[in-house]
């Protein structure tokens, strides 16, 4: 399983499958998740602005299972 570390609350999922280098631009997310091939939590996810925060777990078809990892907030 992959950290990947966020410095703010939350991601949304689209520009979490962009920082995971699962894909490149927010319309290939937003293919994926169309195509089912997205789980969060153990769940199916197709919704690109889906809120993760640290702990969450996703799984991304042909990529592996990545958890979101917080390292505190920018200021």
């Amino acid at each position: 399983m992959k950290k990947i570390v966020i410095h703010s609350g939350y991601i949304k999922l689209d520009q979490f499958l962009k920082l995971a280098d699962c894909v490149s631009t927010g319309g290939m997310a937003k293919a994926l998740l169309q195509e089912g091939h997205v789980q969060v939590n153990g769940e199916k996810e197709e919704r690109r602005g889906r809120k993760l925060y640290p702990g969450d777990k996703i799984e991304v078809q042909d990529n592996g299972v990545f958890e979101v990892e917080g390292g505190g907030v920018k200021e």
